[in-house]
């Protein structure tokens, strides 16, 4: 039974906030073939800016309302007392504020592993932060440079390691104006749908849709070694048979408003829009060997959509889009890209624009006598959560029974020599440095921010990845990123998915039942921080 002053709130944080951007745009010229068919090597243009966008968290810490970075980049607490900022004698100086960093990129995926730790180490180093504490996560446009070192010799790739360089030294420079803006804000989430993604193992029948035969014959590369049953010719593209309603279409959003208290005389506090988070699963696949042109694919129109309409930065985060991608791809028209991010920056703000003000939850204040009694709901100054803390830990995964890059190299050899060299190259930069032994370790970080949690991981999980970690939290909304720090920059199938001898399962040195572990994991690591006790709404400590 609901009473008069009963209040419906919005999930949310309610702490220090900073936000700052970047464009990390590459110069024409980098290497940017992601693409086996691709005819060509270098960019030669930009279709849209890349950008990187930095968010700073941190719990208020009492007394006072601003944190410094020190010269070293790590973050502590302005003195408060006189007005220059030094402590006041009679007053102790605040503890420090550890802060939060995610950064999101526009960037395609790691290749190796000492790519990514080097940029790593360089913005944790930069920040003085703990590794548990910085999220670099991907958003895995399939349209940008080529984020390999190791590719130096090849055309465009000598811009590659100075590019890698650039941006280690920008999202430091972004890390530290986020944090030294920190100031108190308020994030709230929201859930919307977008029906642009779709499944993507699509399986051509016996015959193909042009009667040629299909070649299931196992091979050495382990392609359709686990096929038990003749299922056709798995490819990757829209497959028309799965039911929409079957495919993840859930848009995890954060509106990050900072807060002022509110003037003599008025109801609500004074909000400003900060940034919006968008989480969404669906491979940025639409721009493919045709495009020459840099490009966050569909990111970029979304973004551009959401941030002229609430004049604040997207931070986007793919998704566990392992086997989602849009209908329509592997094109070399831009237009379509900007088409897909229109129609997933309208469900942004379809969602954004049911939300009450920032800072609020509606209250049914009273009931007015009309034709019928009629409830009132408004929205009334809410106090949200101030919980903020992370952990990190490692998953232990197993190995399937990998080839040779020898073999594959034989098993390839009647394909077009551009794509076989590509492939190739990608399988011996992804198992450097990350297949050492017999199994492998794949590091999970989960975050409680205020009543939601952030889930991210380094590889390219299936969708039920998310799914199974929502069930899990119940009504606490939770963004779940792939690609994000490292290493482990590979997929994570379903069972079903090795034996239909799908792309994604041939691709990944993991084995079977690597999926459920993670998901596993990640559970176990949202159970101990949902069922630690909060601490005291003025205690800056982590639990």
């Amino acid at each position: 039974m609901v009473s008069l002053h009963d209040q419906v709130k919005v999930p949310g944080f309610r702490g220090l906030a900073g936000v700052a951007r970047r464009d990390v745009t590459p110069p024409v010229g980098i290497r940017a073939r992601n693409w086996g068919p691709a005819d060509w090597n270098a960019s030669r243009g930009t279709h849209r800016a890349m950008t990187l966008t930095a968010i700073a968290l941190a719990q208020e810490s009492p007394g006072s309302a601003s944190v410094r970075p020190t010269p070293d980049g790590a973050a502590h607490p302005a003195q408060v007392g006189t007005p220059d900022g030094a402590a006041h004698p009679e007053r102790p100086a605040a503890p420090r504020v550890e802060p939060l960093v995610m950064i999101t990129v526009d960037a395609t995926w790691w290749r190796r592993v000492d790519d990514e730790r080097g940029v790593r180490d360089v913005v944790l180093a930069g920040l003085g932060l703990p590794p548990e504490r910085l999220l670099i996560s991907l958003s895995h446009t399939h349209a940008g440079p080529v984020l390999c070192s190791h590719d130096a010799d090849l055309e465009g790739g000598e811009l590659v390691p100075a590019y890698l360089e650039h941006l280690a030294a920008q999202a430091v420079d972004a890390g530290r104006e986020a944090v030294a803006s920190l100031a108190p804000a308020t994030l709230e989430w929201t859930t919307g749908r977008c029906s642009l993604a779709a499944d993507r193992e699509l399986i051509l029948g016996a015959g193909g849709s042009h009667g040629e035969p299909v070649d299931t014959t196992p091979g050495a590369s382990g392609t359709t070694a686990d096929v038990t049953e003749d299922f056709g010719l798995p490819v990757i593209g829209f497959n028309p048979t799965v039911p929409q309603d079957a495919t993840d279409d859930t848009v995890v959003i954060g509106r990050l408003s900072r807060v002022e208290p509110a003037a003599p005389g008025e109801p609500l506090p004074t909000t400003t829009p900060l940034a919006t988070i968008v989480n969404y699963a669906c491979h940025p696949t639409t721009l493919a060997w045709q495009n020459t042109l840099v490009s966050p694919d569909y990111v970029g129109a979304m973004r551009d959509l959401v941030e002229e309409s609430t004049g604040a930065p997207v931070a986007f985060f793919q998704g566990a889009s392992g086997e989602l991608a849009p209908r329509e791809q592997y094109t070399g028209d831009v237009a379509v890209a900007d088409r897909h991010g229109t129609s997933l920056g309208h469900a942004v703000l379809a969602a954004l624009a049911e939300l009450p003000p920032p800072g609020t939850a509606l209250e049914l204040t009273h009931v007015v006598q009309s034709g019928a009694p009629l409830g009132v709901w408004e929205p009334r100054p809410v106090e949200g959560s101030r919980v903020l803390r992370a952990v990190s830990d490692v998953v232990v995964l197993a190995l399937r029974d990998l080839p040779t890059l020898a073999q594959m190299e034989a098993e390839w050899a009647d394909i077009d020599p551009r794509s076989r060299d590509e492939r190739l190259r990608r399988a011996r930069n992804l198992r450097d440095g990350y297949v050492t032994g017999p199994t492998v370790e794949h590091p999970t970080w989960v975050w409680q921010i205020g009543d939601g949690f952030l889930v991210a991981h380094p590889g390219e999980a299936y969708s039920r990845f998310q799914r199974t970690v929502r069930e899990r939290a119940g009504d606490r909304p939770v963004v779940v990123a792939n690609l994000t720090n490292g290493p482990g920059f590979v997929y994570l199938p379903t069972d079903q998915a090795y034996v239909r001898g799908a792309y994604q399962a041939w691709q990944s040195p993991l084995a079977p039942g690597s999926l459920a572990r993670l998901e596993q994991h990640a559970n176990h690591l949202i159970d101990t921080l949902a069922t630690t006790p909060a601490p005291a709404q003025t205690s800056t400590e982590d639990q």
